[in-house]
């Protein structure tokens, strides 16, 4: 028996965050009926389980992409609103994907897609401290003092106190810097919300690495299977405490 979430994770409809929004929504039937609670348990062997009346199917290979996504595109697998998402950039590979965290409409960058529902649980939640790094062009040159204040971790809008961040300064012109920006968490806007916080906005935003994931070369809106020494580098992070080999 699993928790309903888990399973369209499984399956790979959603993340689990976002499979539970399904859940509530009233878009997931188990044997017909509509259930609302995410943690309710069920086994998916054993019973019907649908999403907007499709069926859902556990799929056995685990797919991987890496995209660098470019401005004007909403990190979800579907939006209400009907405006452009990731999965528009990406073929049909025959399973449904979902991204891995997300990254704001404006903000570019390395972003995951995968139909592996625990590999998204690891990669995003803060317990596994796996390092998301970030370029950020910011207005203004900080000082030392004010990379300080993120490093020792600040106070967001959401009351939450944002864990210890590795900040650097790479290159300065004359009105603004380019900052490296290392943070275990992936908070809506937070990183402009850390400059903000330090009177230095952000004027644009890349996401460069998620834990061992290098963007490298790859161009906006362009897509690429991870390497297999990629893949297995998310399946040592997603195996148990017992199974993962010590480094």
């Amino acid at each position: 028996m699993e928790r309903l979430q888990k399973i369209l994770a499984n399956a790979g409809i959603a993340s689990r965050r976002a499979g539970a929004e399904l859940i509530k929504e009233g878009c997931v039937t188990v044997d017909g009926r509509i259930v609302l609670e995410p943690g309710a348990r069920f086994d998916p062997s054993q019973c019907e389980i649908k999403v907007d009346g499709k069926p859902v199917k556990i799929h056995d290979k685990k797919i991987y992409i890496m995209l660098n996504k470019p401005q004007g595109y909403i990190s979800t697998a579907r939006d209400p609103r009907g405006r452009k998402t990731v999965l528009d950039l990406v073929p049909n590979v025959g399973a449904r994907l979902f991204p891995v965290g997300r990254l704001d409409r404006d903000t570019e960058g390395l972003l995951l897609l995968t139909n592996d529902g625990h590999a998204a649980y690891t990669l995003t939640h803060p317990k596994f401290e796996i390092y998301k790094t970030y370029l950020a062009v910011v207005e203004g040159v900080p000082a030392e003092e004010k990379l300080s204040l993120l490093r020792k971790g600040i106070r967001l809008q959401s009351g939450h106190v944002s864990s210890p961040a590795q900040v650097r300064i790479v290159t300065v012109s004359p009105d603004s810097a380019v900052a490296e920006i290392k943070i275990r968490e992936g908070r809506k806007r937070q990183v402009r919300e850390m400059f903000d916080f330090i009177g230095h906005p952000v004027r644009s935003l890349v996401r460069t690495h998620l834990g061992r994931l290098e963007l490298g070369d790859l161009k906006p809106g362009s897509w690429r299977y991870l390497t297999k020494a990629e893949e297995d580098w998310i399946r040592e992070m997603s195996a148990g405490p017992q199974e993962r080999p010590s480094k």
